[in-house]
């Protein structure tokens, strides 16, 4: 009978916490880089209907 293969699955395990990890970062990069470019888009047409 075969034995099983612990490095295997331990790197596989690794890789997939790894790639979790990284999908992680880069949603919290995206959400950030997302907040200052709306707000001052938004402030921007609120200060110009004002004006008028």
């Amino acid at each position: 009978m075969a034995k099983p293969n612990f490095k295997f699955q331990k790197r596989q395990k690794e890789l997939e916490k790894k790639k979790k990890s990284d999908e992680k970062m880069q949603r919290k990069l995206d959400k950030n880089n997302m907040q200052p470019t709306e707000n001052p888009d938004a402030s921007q047409g609120g200060e110009g209907d004002t004006l008028i």
